[in-house]
């Protein structure tokens, strides 16, 4: 029931690939120690990890003979965005800022008031999700997320909800 919800507000998030490119380029030249044009398959496990990926040991010790076996040892940028590219797009998939949370919590909170109220709820669901829920649909929605039992769903709330997959 929470799925399309959360995939909606998740779309409206979608990793600029721009930014994630140089992202990655900065990466790669950080690890370039020699400035030649590629990092050491010994430097790989350092970045990745720098970048917020943390492989297992088994796939560090896959992507090393990779690197040693296709490519002599050392990997190019191309190689590097081929290696890195799926991993962090998979891995920074599900965080979302701050600013982008407030701002969908904004979209939801027509009065502003800091909270999300059942005719809010509604209106969300209806204008941005373009859904109409069946009756006690919404109450049975609100009653899960509405931690606190307040009646209300509130911006911590809120990001829960989101997380919920």
């Amino acid at each position: 029931l929470l799925a399309p919800q959360t995939h909606c507000c998740f779309f409206l998030f979608k990793p600029n690939p721009i930014l994630f490119l140089q992202e990655l380029q900065q990466a790669f030249k950080e690890f370039d120690y020699d400035q030649d044009g590629y990092l050491n398959y010994k430097d790989v496990a350092e970045c990745m990890r720098t970048m917020g990926y943390m492989p297992t040991e088994m796939e560090l010790l896959e992507i090393v003979q990779q690197i040693k076996m296709r490519m002599g040892g050392l990997m190019d940028f191309e190689d590097f965005v081929e290696l890195m590219g799926p991993r962090m797009m998979g891995e920074t998939a599900d965080m979302l800022g701050l600013k982008e949370l407030q701002s969908a919590f904004v979209q939801f909170d027509l009065d502003g008031d800091g909270n999300i109220n059942q005719d809010e709820m509604k209106e969300a669901v209806k204008s941005l999700l373009g859904e109409k829920l069946k009756k006690g649909e919404l109450e049975e929605i609100l009653k899960e997320l509405d931690v606190n039992a307040d009646g209300n769903i509130d911006f911590e709330e809120f990001v829960m909800m989101l997380s919920i997959r």
